[in-house]
This record gives structure tokens, sequence and C-alpha cells, in this order.
């Protein structure tokens, strides 16, 4: 009788260990495609009773939780601040964000704001245009003017929070803010007489503007300041302080005055009693504070087609609130206030450049300085053809200039042409390329009501030279409530 034998497992012939897919045969169990297991990331003490550890993916940690990485499922953590200042990964505070309508670059952003404001870093939204973060910012406790016809108003004058500047400064600090002062309101003045003309205003007509604020601050009082009115009534009177800029200076020169500066108060007169005048004639109604978490200004009460009320409002508000920040940054200098930092967000930045002149210059000066400013800023549109279609050469050619000078580039579903574009500011590989490329995948013709649309949430985290971050954002259920800018599409 012959010895027995041990029986052989299934498989390969020959062989007791199972192959790759499973032992083959009858009841074997193989399996044609084995899907790779869900990787995840925890703590030590979380773990420690786990070996071998699995090696973590190589993503940042610091900053605002932004998504999880579509691979990996590890967290990703960013925000242009946090980056800046804690992790030093960039050499600026600034994050370029583009992508197709409604695949979440305002969503990562409003992700951005909440979590900076946790950080004690106050975000400024100074024209919300849609609007995308009013309501987040009423829900942190933050405020939020709604400016526009019949609603708040900005006087274009207004020195803001340099008045309480003033009263805790010595004299000659006190010089050099009135200077300040005086400049802005000039900058400003001039930027809107150029919208509502059309055209520039003369270095002469910008002289006597210069010689009636300055004649209006010497006498400006702590109950009111100047409005447009007071500026055109001082040029009308033509005083001798005014006069003594021209030409004209004697008395017998009085008509020869008011005949040269005919234009300016007609450009003054269209900006009191044209479509602009119920939006800046008057005292600020209700001042921006920035003691609160967020600020944000509300401007979605302007008509879409209202191009020159939309580029005036832009202006003031961003004038005024740049001065706060301004005065908030002296303060502290000068030991009278803590030191603050500020997030600004400058949400459909093509409509927001493209309608006004002084935008771009502005939004330039932003970009190069908000180092120095204590500044995080996010620009956002959807394609940097967009920055082609400024009106002049002057504009375009400083327009190209923020994605370059931006430290971050979060590149949402795009087209191939777009990535040609982003390739001449920021090297993709092959591979980048690509994916971000199959995020624009049409949907299924079968999608459903729940069916999330393609490519949505996710964005390509591009730091110069360093293989991209792909992210996926996933909002809260809050989040989604508070920025549902489809509202009005919601079926009851």
């Amino acid at each position: 009788m012959s010895p027995s034998r041990t029986p052989r497992p299934p498989g390969r012939p020959g062989s007791r260990r199972p192959g790759r897919l499973g032992h083959a045969g009858p009841g074997g169990g193989t399996w044609s495609y084995i899907e790779a297991p869900t990787e995840y990331r925890g703590t030590t003490v979380q773990v420690c009773g786990l070996f071998p550890f699995g090696t973590g993916a190589s993503t940042p940690m610091t900053g605002v939780p932004i998504g999880r990485h579509l691979y990996t499922g590890s967290a990703v953590c960013f925000d242009p601040i946090s980056w800046y200042t804690r992790a030093r990964l960039i050499n600026n505070p600034s994050v370029w964000i583009e992508g197709e309508p409604g695949m979440g670059k305002s969503t990562a952003v409003r992700r951005m704001v909440l979590g900076l404001t946790a950080q004690g870093v106050t975000p400024l939204i100074l024209g919300d245009l849609k609007p995308d973060y009013a309501a987040l910012v009423r829900a942190l406790g933050g405020q939020v003017l709604r400016v526009g016809p019949g609603l708040d108003r900005i006087n274009p004058l207004d020195a803001g929070p340099w008045r309480n500047v003033l009263d805790r400064v010595d004299e000659r600090t006190g010089a050099v803010v009135r200077a300040a002062v005086t400049d802005r309101r000039l900058n400003m003045l001039v930027a809107l007489a150029t919208l509502v003309r059309r055209g520039p205003v003369t270095s002469d007509e910008t002289t006597v503007l210069s010689a009636a604020l300055r004649y209006l601050a010497e006498r400006e009082t702590d109950d009111s300041q100047p409005v447009l009115s007071d500026v055109l009534a001082v040029i009308a009177d033509a005083p001798a302080d005014v006069r003594a800029v021209t030409l004209w200076q004697e008395e017998q020169d009085l008509h020869r005055f008011r005949e040269e500066t005919n234009g300016l108060r007609r450009t003054l007169l269209a900006l009191l009693h044209g479509p602009l005048g119920d939006t800046f004639e008057g005292q600020t109604t209700t001042a921006i504070r920035l003691d609160t978490p967020a600020v944000c200004v509300d401007i979605s009460g302007i008509d879409d087609t209202d191009e020159l009320r939309t580029a005036a409002t832009l202006l003031s508000t961003w004038s005024y609130g740049f001065a706060q920040v301004d005065a908030a940054h002296l303060m502290a200098d000068l030991g009278l206030a803590p030191a603050r930092t500020f997030f600004t967000v400058l949400d459909e930045l093509w409509r927001a450049l493209r309608v006004g002149h002084g935008l771009v210059d502005r939004a330039d000066g932003l970009t190069r300085l908000n180092r120095q400013k204590g500044t995080g800023t996010a620009f956002i549109t959807h394609s940097l053809a967009d920055l082609e279609a400024l009106p002049t050469a002057h504009d375009r050619a400083k327009a190209r200039g923020f994605a370059e000078r931006a430290a971050v580039l979060m590149i949402g579903p795009c087209s191939e042409q777009e990535l040609d574009a982003v390739s001449r500011v920021r090297p993709l590989s092959h591979a980048e390329r690509r994916e971000v490329l199959s995020w624009s995948a049409p949907p299924s013709w079968t999608a459903t009501e729940d069916s999330e649309t393609v490519g949505r949430g996710n964005f390509l985290i591009k730091v110069g030279s360093r293989p991209g971050i792909p992210v996926h954002l996933e909002p809260t259920d809050t989040e989604k409530d508070l920025g549902n800018t489809d509202f009005r599409w919601t079926m009851t």
C-alpha cells in the first residue's frame, strides 16, 4: 500500500502558494481584478499597533485643510498666508485660482476664509459681485455692507480710519497722514472723473482738484468730511488759494479761470447728477470696521449691465478698504493697536478689471506690496484669456503679471488651450496636463439629480517647478448652504 499523501491545495500545478490573483481552478477563489486597498494616514498614537508602518504621502500639513489628495486620500492643507508665514514654502502670500464656471473656485476660497478667520486673520471681500461670501461672513459674525442704488453709500473722499489716527499721533506724523489722505482723495477723484468722462483728466485739471482738496482739508471739522459737491463749489467759487496754482491768480483773471475749468466742472456735475450721484454724493452711511472677524462689501445690488457704476463702486470700496488696512498697520507700528493680518479676496477678477480705469493699477500695486502690507491675496478668474480682454495695451501688460507673480496656482478643470496658456506661466508636466484634462470629461447622459459633476472640486496646486498636488475639496453641508450660488434653481 502506497504511503498517504497530503492533499495539494488548488492553485498552479506543483505550487502550494496562491498566485497573485488567488488560487486557480474550481473552488480556488481566483479573482480577475483586485482593487488597490484604501490608504489611511494617522499619528503614531493612532496607528502604533500597526507594523510595518505605511509610508505617508508628502502633502503639506500647514494651513487650512483644503481637501484630500486625489490618489492617497491624505489631507492637504493650504492657504497662502500659512504657507508664507509658517511653512515658508512660498515667497509671497498670494494665490491665483482659475477654472471653468461652477467648478468650485469660490467654494475653495470660502474654505480658506473660514479657516483663516479661526487663525485670527481678517478676510476682506471688498466687492462681492454675486454675492458669494456675504452669507458666510454673516455666519462668522462679520460685517456685511450692501453698496448700491438705495443701499449703503460710500463717500469717495472719506478719510476713514485716518481721522482716528490723527488724534493719537504727534504733529510730524499727523502732517504725513494728512498728506496721505489728500493724495488718496485726489487719486479717487481723478479715477471717478476719468470713468465719467470716458477719457483722461489733464494735468492742469488734476492740479486744480488737488488745490481744492487741500483747501477743504484745512477747513475740515470732526463732524463732517468733504463730499463731491464741496469740491465743485470750491472750484466754482474760485478762492485765491485754488487760483494760486494756475496762471489766473489776479481778481481780473477770475473769468479766465472759470473758462479754463468749465470742462472739469461739467465732469463733476455729471458725477453729482448722473447715475452715480445717489451712490457717491454724501457722507458714508456705514463705516467699514476691522474689529470684526471678516468684512464683505456686497455690490450685487448693482445691475450686471451697469458697468460704470460697478467700476466706480469697486474703485471706492477698494480705496476705502485698503485705507483701513494702511491705518491699522500705522497704528500697530506706533504701538497704538495690535498687529493685524488681512486676506483680500478679488473674485470675478476679469469682470472687475475690465470695467474701470485705475482698477488694474490698484490690483497691480496690491500684488507687488502684499508682503509689506501684511496682506494675503486670492485672485479668482475663469481663464488667463480674460486678462487679454482689457481695454488698453497698458492694462493688459500689467494684468499679465498677476498670474506670473502669484506664488501658487490652483488650476481647476479647464481646456487644453487654457493649459497651453498656463504652461507659459508655470511649466506643467504631461502627467499634470492629463490629470487636469480628465476633470473636464463630459458627464453621463443618464446623470441623476444626486450625480456629482465630473471634476467639480478638483484642483491642481502648483508651486514653481514642484510636482502639482491634485486635491479634491468636499464642502460640508453648512458650507454648501452658505455658498449656494444656484439657490434660484433650487426646486421646492
